[in-house]
């Protein structure tokens, strides 16, 4: 398995765990996290003994988003050879059992890709799902302007979307965004667990029901993430993000994520 600095890639059994390992910037996604998130994903389908992946976060939640200034130095992101068009399709054309281990303050991409994940495992005190687009003068990604809606019912989207305030752990299991609330402490040790449990299940019929479940979706969910990654490039050169913008970098000097 493949590893760098900011995205440590561990294998246990069955199971490969990825770890985002950038607790000093809250996990903020990078170009170069992206490209390792990638390549962990394609050898993870690729490798008939892994079965289940384990997305988790160092620190203090699973990633704050996006690193604001990586990605605003990045091309634009309408291009399909763009890391994140690229992450979205490593994201949502996985195979194999997905499950994420959420705490802390999980922001933008942090919550979206959460809808793509089969299982989501979420710490009762620390989690607080954060959709921040709107405020941020964007839109929504990772075909969650559909995905979302479909979960959760439009008006709760409407309200995460439109508000983004913080949903926290009872409330995101409530509303069907996690599957699991556990203590803080206890977080990883019971992913691991689940994560387990499920790799010891017959790997072709998980593979073929995970098809089976999204595929009535996929080409759908394809053209809406298109779409969306379209009008966010279109967004970023608004004077809403640039104000959004210039006020997020003002007061945070040292904090990085938000989409």
């Amino acid at each position: 398995m493949s590893a760098s600095e900011n995205v440590l890639v561990t294998r246990r059994g069955h199971v490969c765990e990825v770890r985002l390992n950038r607790p000093e910037k809250r996990n903020a996604l990078t170009s170069n996290m992206y490209e390792a998130l990638i390549e962990a994903f394609m050898e993870a389908d690729a490798d008939e003994e892994i079965r289940v992946v384990l997305l988790s976060g160092e620190g203090a939640c699973l990633t704050g988003g996006n690193d604001l200034k990586d990605f605003l130095s990045a091309p634009e992101i309408i291009e399909s050879d763009h890391v994140i068009s690229r992450f979205l399709r490593a994201l949502s054309g996985f195979g194999k059992i997905l499950i994420a281990a959420a705490h802390g303050p999980t922001v933008g991409i942090g919550t979206t890709l959460l809808l793509h994940c089969d299982l989501v495992i979420a710490a009762a005190r620390s989690t607080r799902l954060i959709t921040p687009f709107v405020q941020l003068g964007v839109v929504p990604e990772a075909a969650s302007t559909i995905l979302l809606p479909l979960l959760v019912g439009h008006q709760r989207a409407a309200e995460m979307f439109f508000l983004g305030q913080p949903i926290d752990a009872p409330t995101a299991k409530e509303w069907g965004l996690v599957n699991r609330v556990v203590d803080d402490e206890k977080l990883l040790e019971e992913a691991r667990a689940l994560a387990d449990a499920a790799a010891r299940q017959p790997p072709g019929a998980v593979r073929a029901t995970k098809r089976l479940m999204r595929c009535a979706q996929s080409s759908e969910l394809a053209a809406q993430m298109q779409e969306e990654l379209r009008v966010f490039t279109e967004r970023l050169r608004s004077a809403e993000f640039a104000a959004a913008a210039q006020a997020f970098f003002g007061k945070s000097a040292g904090r990085s994520g938000g989409t």
